[in-house]
């Protein structure tokens, strides 16, 4: 365990606990919908909760969305009570970002608990205002010797299973609080904007599932309207609305936000006719703009370094989080075997940030999240070809296509003797840790580490694919279904924990399932290239 100071927390538990049937009733058409500028009369509400992101040692991105046009505050205090508050002027609340808004809270001390407040004032009178909101996340520690902890999975309510009140809805978030994190880190899908919500689902006992449905929820993300509906459903479940209030985010996207295998420039087959709308690009930025509406990002929400997903942040001496957008900058899905990829799955300028940065960092343990993994092969039949989605294309030999770019980075982070680097993902559906081995692979010229899947997060689970060797994978430890679409009733629900000792340094990376039960445990030394 990481040596860390007792945390002041005896209501974090507590924090905006309600029933689901309280989000049920929220599900009823009209309720706290995508018009909330009509239901004029009363104070603003924020039904959605609260949630913080992009935490620094002196900062903190907090989120809120109104039923209507309202003014953000935020208060911030060391207590609950919020003796000696300090207030923060957000900004105006309205249609133009569907009345979601964010305050950067700066000039906060380092590694303490922040209680936050967040009221909604009528912009017209601010004496009118709503009910409070509040929240809390801790500040990233600029002591080597406090200890982090963190937890990460992907892919939520994908494959139609979604809010289903008999199961307890999102309540693998319940298990994933209850470890107290420093953060949270989202590994992409987390929306599936393709993937509608029926009423009903038969499970293979014959039993029925039963989802809490939306009107944007009946059909695939095509208007801006509807995919801010996709991120607005998911608030509708109060497992999420609680973690969200107690634990920060660290975000980043994947496929589903858009559209199944989406890449730059694709254009939807005409045979697929649940969209109307074929170009990929301007699906895709509508689901950006929802994205960083509904998502404390501080690179979309702030406009600064062109509204890009990939991002850096850094946890203090013992960690930093490098966030890869493997979407946005890749080229068109193909079977990969071109001898020459310039461009690969994180495009040039991404990868050239990506080993500019690792060089740069100091801290103990670089972690890389990634939103695809890299050795397990994730074919694209979507368009009736053997294309690849992810980076390895199955054929075990040297480089090709989009591995290029994996190896030219690997091969940066051995001659640079860039150390402590891991890889996280999710995006397949099951958990399993790999390790990536000079001696097993056709490329040796970088050194051994490991790579750590998680999810999904109640979505279909699915059977774990081959690997390629290219890079040498051994995978040490999977758990998956036998079957494709296993419901979250049927188990193979994930997360998993990363938790860093603040006296030796050591890194645990544990696997573990809906409930936090502990499968698989792997202890990192650090101060090294490779292990």
């Amino acid at each position: 365990m990481s040596h860390r100071p007792p945390s002041p927390l005896p209501g974090r538990r507590s924090v905006l606990r309600g029933s689901l049937a309280a989000s049920a009733a929220l599900a009823l058409p009209g309720a706290l919908g995508a018009a909330p500028a009509l239901a004029l009369s009363g104070r603003p509400t924020a039904g959605w909760g609260v949630q913080s992101g992009d935490v620094t040692a002196d900062s903190g991105l907090v989120w809120v969305r109104s039923d209507r046009p309202a003014r953000m505050i935020v208060e911030t205090s060391a207590t609950e009570s919020f003796r000696g508050a300090r207030r923060w002027h957000g900004p105006l609340l309205g249609p133009g970002t569907d009345f979601t808004g964010t305050t950067r809270l700066r000039g906060l001390p380092p590694g303490q608990q922040i209680h936050y407040r967040v009221t909604l004032a009528d912009p017209d009178d601010p004496r009118r205002t709503g009910e409070p909101v509040t929240g809390t996340f801790r500040t990233t520690s600029v002591s080597r010797h406090r200890g982090v902890r963190f937890v990460w999975s992907g892919d939520l309510a994908g494959q139609g299973w979604g809010i289903n009140p008999d199961f307890g809805g999102y309540r693998i978030f319940d298990a994933m609080g209850a470890l107290d994190p420093d953060f949270f880190l989202f590994s992409g899908d987390t929306i599936y904007a393709d993937g509608p919500v029926a009423a009903t689902a038969t499970l293979p006992d014959g039993s029925t599932w039963r989802n809490i449905t939306t009107e944007e929820k009946a059909k695939v993300a095509e208007t801006l309207a509807e995919f801010r509906g996709n991120f607005r459903y998911n608030l509708l479940d109060q497992n999420l609305k609680d973690f969200n209030a107690r634990v920060p985010a660290i975000v980043q996207w994947d496929d589903h936000e858009v559209r199944n295998n989406w890449y730059p420039g694709q254009v939807i087959a005409a045979t697929d006719t649940r969209y109307t709308e074929k170009s990929v690009d301007v699906l895709a930025g509508r689901a950006k703009q929802a994205f960083g509406e509904y998502l404390p990002i501080s690179t979309l929400r702030t406009g600064a370094h062109e509204g890009r997903v990939y991002r850096v942040l850094r946890q203090g001496p013992l960690l930093d989080v490098f966030v890869l957008d493997m979407r946005t900058y890749r080229n068109a899905n193909s079977p990969g075997t071109d001898t020459v990829d310039p461009q690969g799955i994180l495009g040039a300028e991404q990868l050239e940030w990506l080993k500019r940065e690792l060089a740069r960092s100091r801290a103990v343990w670089k972690v890389i999240a990634a939103d695809m993994p890299l050795g397990l092969v994730v074919p694209d039949n979507t368009e009736g070809r053997k294309n690849i989605e992810a980076v390895a294309q199955g054929d075990p030999g040297a480089p090709l296509g989009r591995e290029l770019q994996i190896a030219e980075l690997l091969r940066f982070i051995k001659h640079r003797k860039v150390t402590g680097t891991v890889w996280l993902t999710a995006d397949v559906h099951h958990t399993s840790a790999q390790h990536y081995q000079p001696s097993r692979a056709a490329f040796t010229d970088f050194e051994p580490f490991w790579e750590f899947v998680s999810g999904p997060l109640n979505a279909g689970a699915f059977p774990a694919g081959a690997l390629d060797k290219t890079f040498g994978p051994e995978r040490v430890f999977v758990k998956a279904p036998t079957v494709a679409n296993v419901s979250p009733a049927g188990g193979y629900q994930f997360f998993g924990e990363v938790d860093i000792d603040g006296h030796s340094g050591e890194l645990t990376v544990r696997l573990r399932e809906q409930d936090g039960t502990v499968l698989f445990t792997q202890v990192l030394q650090p101060g090294r290239v490779g292990q």
